[in-house]
């Protein structure tokens, strides 16, 4: 957001720069997890593009370090559609070696005989955490499985948590997916359902410490904000394209009609509605076993109509909303 912008409405920082912000929800599902990491679990954190994945598990590996009592691992490779076991295991070393120079066997036998004793030294339990794991191929989900046992068999702790879109989620229940599947503890993050006015408020307040969240939006503007909007970058992102279009036109507070103006008209249709679900063109062509032209004129409204019911049944059998 521009300087000149964020003085017009009073604001001290960017939207996107707030902070945390914590609902009941949140707070039962960090001590789900938590409880989870202390079990030494496998552990999917599911939601859709947006909901807050990433900042809620800042939060969380925030109050492990905090505590002392387990030993926070993180995967900082971006590249997850190539991630191999290998990756994850050095991600391992990386963050439990005490040395500057660290170094990781090269061959597989000698590295988890020597991770076994890396973590058996830390003589603490060792949480991984890995964003975006949608994108993580089956094997890999399942060398994590075997990972986490040849930790244990070392007289060590390792727990997994995976954080992905809802697709995670879906993969982890498909019947080939049986061996890790039925071991992984799947949580659902909501976001601010339900809540969509509160954050704004706090939003709004947390970003223009000396104004009211009145002074910046009407009170008709923040209800429609809060009826058409689900997550939190939603909010973020139209809130931040209202008062670029306000600064211009000069308008403060910025009525319900200026925000009617921003908001994406396809904002609900199929295509990003499956894709804040993880669901992107290539994934489509997979489950169903498809052209990518027939994906098209599906998200088109294009399909022959057998073929789109086929479709439409499908995904509502794995849960997703269309």
């Amino acid at each position: 957001m521009r300087v000149e912008v964020m003085e017009h409405y009073g604001l001290t920082q960017p939207v996107a720069q707030a902070g945390y912000y914590e609902t009941a929800h949140h707070r039962q599902l960090i001590k789900d997890i938590r409880g989870a990491i202390d079990e030494g679990r496998l552990v999917a954190v599911c939601g859709v593009v947006g909901s807050g994945k990433t900042v809620t598990l800042r939060r969380l590996q925030q109050l492990l370090r905090e505590e002392k009592k387990v030993i926070v691992a993180r995967s900082l490779s971006v590249e997850k559609q190539n991630i191999k076991l290998a990756t994850l295991i050095n991600a391992l070393f990386y963050d439990l070696t005490q040395d500057k120079m660290v170094q990781i066997p090269k061959q597989g036998e000698r590295r988890e005989r020597e991770l076994q004793k890396l973590v058996k030294k830390g003589k603490r339990p060792v949480a991984l955490f890995v964003d975006e794991a949608h994108d993580l191929n089956g094997h890999t989900l399942i060398g994590l499985k075997r990972l986490m046992e040849t930790v244990e068999d070392g007289g060590g702790r390792l727990s997994v948590v995976l954080a992905g879109h809802p697709k995670l989620r879906n993969d982890l229940r498909r019947p080939t997916m049986e061996e890790i599947g039925y071991r992984t503890d799947i949580f659902t993050l909501d976001g601010i359902t339900g809540s969509q006015r509160e954050y704004i408020h706090w939003l709004l307040s947390a970003c223009a410490e000396q104004c009211k969240p009145e002074d910046i939006l009407t009170t008709d503007a923040i209800e429609l904000l809060a009826e058409k909007l689900r997550t939190p970058l939603q909010i973020q992102l139209h809130l931040t394209l209202a008062m670029e279009a306000g600064y211009q036109t000069g308008e403060k507070p910025i009525t319900a009609s200026l925000i009617e103006s921003v908001l994406s008209r396809q904002l609900n249709d199929l295509e990003p509605t499956l894709t804040r679900h993880g669901y992107r063109l290539k994934e489509m062509v997979e489950l169903f076993d498809a052209k990518p032209a027939e994906i098209r004129a599906f998200f088109n409204n294009q399909l022959d109509p057998v073929r789109s019911s086929e479709f439409r049944d499908r995904l509502l059998a794995i849960g997703l909303p269309i």
